[in-house]
C-alpha cells in the first residue's frame, strides 16, 4: 500500500521555525520527483518546492526562495522541508507529493500567528 505521511505541522510564531516530514513507505522514493504543495483557506493548492530523483536539482516558488529548503533521505525514504523565517502567509496545509501528481499524503497544518 503506498503511503506518504507528513509531519511535523504545528503554531509557530512569525520569524519561527519548522521543518516538516514525509516518510513514504510502499515504493521507493529513489525513483521519484518529490516534493511539497501548500493550500491556504480559500486558495488553490499551489507548488512550494520539488526535488529532483537524479541530481538533487531543486525547485522553489518565488514566495519561499530563501527561506525554505528542501531535502531527501533515500536510505529513509523520507524528504523534508526546513521552513525558516515563517510568515502569517505561509499559513495552510502543507502536502507531500510526488512531483507528477501521482500519489499524495494526508496533509499536515501549519499555521504561523502570534
Amino acid at each position: 500500500q503506498v503511503q506518504l505521511v507528513e509531519s511535523g505541522g504545528g503554531l509557530v510564531q512569525p520569524g519561527g521555525s519548522l521543518r516538516l516530514s514525509c516518510a513514504a513507505s510502499g515504493f521507493t522514493l529513489d525513483y521519484y520527483a518529490i516534493g511539497w504543495f501548500r493550500q491556504a483557506p480559500g486558495k488553490e493548492r499551489e507548488g512550494v518546492s520539488c526535488i529532483s530523483s537524479s541530481d538533487g536539482s531543486t525547485y522553489y516558488a518565488d514566495s519561499v526562495k530563501g527561506r525554505f529548503t528542501i531535502s531527501r533521505d533515500n536510505a529513509k525514504n523520507t524528504v523534508y522541508l526546513q521552513m525558516n523565517s515563517l510568515k502569517p502567509e505561509d499559513t495552510a496545509v502543507y502536502y507531500c507529493a510526488t512531483c507528477s501528481g501521482r500519489y499524495w499524503g494526508q496533509g499536515t497544518q501549519v499555521t504561523v500567528s502570534s
